[in-house]
């Protein structure tokens, strides 16, 4: 039987390599492409990402990789993981560099974590950090809540209950650390960078 093949969306802007030695590392075929076509046919998609909002979007939406994303997602048995970037590209706007549309396959913003008078925050929050989520998820299937998970960012997305299947974390204030609805899932933190409990959650995601 030939190995599970996943497309690594490359649009410039990715940790592209730490996700597909993570997703070899598991059995499975990793492909990097900019390939609207090639995204547009695939069954498992993983859009990393790190650093600007605006950019990323201008890059994805220059290379139609939006509209190849959709299409791939017309197919019921598809399946999408946004991570760290990726994931909040997955929203509808973003505050980062101005307003800029997103994706829109969450109804949800993302905004900029911000000190006041009784929070000192470190921005960006970077490092391991818990995260508690519902044990029906199948994205944590198998792993505790609270188990700890790698971040880095500066942006985040906020809850809300139009967002199914979420998981928090709290840095200064509750967000969403990752969410699973239907065939669209994210996480704000890298599991590829999480050791042994990430390679569980990217292993799940690849049996979804």
């Amino acid at each position: 039987m030939s190995k599970k093949q996943v497309v690594v969306i490359d649009y410039g802007m990715g940790n592209l390599w730490s996700v597909a030695s993570a997703i070899r590392h598991l059995g499975a075929e990793p492909h990097i492409t900019t390939s609207a076509k090639e995204i547009s046919s695939a069954n498992f998609l993983i859009l990393p990402g790190v650093g600007s909002f605006r950019r990323a979007m201008e890059a994805i939406r220059k290379n139609s990789i939006d509209q190849a994303i959709l299409q791939s997602l017309s197919q019921s048995e598809t399946k999408l993981l946004g991570i760290c970037l990726g994931m909040q590209l997955l929203g509808s706007t973003s505050s980062e560099d101005g307003n800029t549309q997103g994706l829109g396959l969450v109804p949800n913003t993302v905004q900029k974590f911000t000190n006041n008078a009784n929070t000192r925050l470190k921005i960006p929050h970077v490092g391991f950090s818990e995260v508690k989520h519902d044990s029906n998820t199948k994205l944590f299937s198998s792993i505790p809540s609270e188990s700890c998970f790698y971040f880095v960012h500066s942006y985040f997305m906020g809850l809300t209950p139009t967002i199914k299947g979420v998981a928090t974390c709290n840095h200064g204030v509750e967000f969403v650390a990752a969410f699973e609805q239907g065939q669209v899932s994210g996480t704000q933190f890298h599991p590829e960078k999480s050791q042994s409990i990430g390679l569980h959650l990217l292993k799940n995601f690849l049996e979804r």
